[in-house]
């Protein structure tokens, strides 16, 4: 029922800034919860950082805060996840997730979200 492509990802310096896209397609995407995760190799997929359906709850994994910054825009069904000061350590594939919203708050369990992109690759050079 709600089909997510992301895109932005790419190869870009430590320190530097990357900008990322979640297109959603969908009737039920102003009413979703949405998030975004990232899962490096052999390591389990985390929470990154989530929007509830109105936009007023914003909540960042603790190794985010303040340099990733998540908006949505229920206009264009898009939701994006602007990522500043970035650190090898960020190097990972990043996707975007929704729920349908029963109530208005952020998600953190990926188990919730049904539904997923295909994820987009950030790598960041040391």
């Amino acid at each position: 029922q709600v089909q997510l492509v992301e895109s932005g990802g790419g190869l870009v310096q430590a320190g530097g800034s990357l900008r990322l896209s979640c297109a959603a397609s969908g009737r039920t995407f102003s009413t979703s919860n949405l998030g975004w995760f990232r899962q490096a190799p052999g390591k389990e997929r985390e929470f990154v950082a989530g929007i509830s359906r109105s936009g007023k709850v914003i909540y960042y994994a603790d190794f985010v805060m303040g340099r990733f910054t998540i908006s949505r825009d229920n206009a264009k069904n898009t939701v994006h996840l602007q990522m500043n000061s970035l650190k090898p350590e960020d190097t990972a594939v990043y996707y975007c997730a929704a729920v349908r919203a029963i109530s208005d708050r952020v998600i953190t369990t990926r188990e919730v979200y049904d539904y997923w992109g295909q994820g987009t690759q950030v790598t960041v050079s040391s």
